[in-house]
């Protein structure tokens, strides 16, 4: 692995880079070890922790090698609110406890965090960026009775698109959080009945 993230920075010019679910303590750390060496790269870290069903996916050593080694890598780390309160300790049940939850994360690992509130029911989507000593919320209508899967994956890829552009971070949040608002609201469905049968050959 350490070799093929060195060759792709060695010979195309990655001007931002995500990372995504990495499954064990050993491929976080190959990864930590790699990225010191893109120093110039904006670096989005979504901590693929936990699922949107709850299920745990990396065990403790994992998540503490992620908190040694690479969060302090980052340019961005994007935690939903159950990885935040698995970082934290506590949970995090309304708006206000967002704003604190982000801001301490933000002081612990010294880099921005974008706290996704996707997983917090009400009228509106709400996420909160910490970075430094500001505090900022993105907001989008909730979509309710949408099966979503990826949307945070898609919210971190999109934003690391836009700072690799040279974007400055909220700007690529904002973009970044209407393109996944719009995906949502065009989404798919499947309809029943007797209907146009087609065969896709890949």
């Amino acid at each position: 692995m350490r070799e093929q993230i060195e060759l792709l920075l060695k010979n195309f010019p990655v001007a931002a880079i995500k990372t995504g679910l990495l499954c064990n303590g050993e491929i976080v750390a190959q990864v930590a070890r790699s990225l010191r060496k893109a120093k110039k790269r904006r670096l989005v870290i979504d901590p693929v922790i936990i699922a949107t069903s709850g299920d745990v996916l990396l065990e403790p050593e994992a998540i503490r090698i992620y908190e040694r080694k690479l969060f302090p890598l980052a340019t961005l780390i994007t935690p939903n609110l159950d990885e935040a309160a698995r970082l934290l300790g506590d949970p995090i049940r309304d708006l206000a406890m967002m704003h604190c939850a982000a801001r301490t994360l933000a002081k612990k690992y010294g880099t921005a965090v974008l706290l996704k509130g996707g997983h917090l029911r009400g009228r509106r989507a709400i996420d909160i960026l910490s970075s430094g000593n500001r505090t900022q919320e993105f907001s989008a209508r909730f979509l309710a009775g949408v099966k979503t899967h990826g949307t945070g994956c898609t919210y971190s890829a999109a934003i690391t698109a836009e700072l690799a552009k040279g974007v400055e971070l909220p700007r690529a949040i904002a973009t970044a959080k209407r393109f996944v608002s719009s995906a949502i609201r065009s989404h798919f469905v499947w309809k029943s009945g007797r209907k146009k049968i087609f065969a896709l050959n890949m």
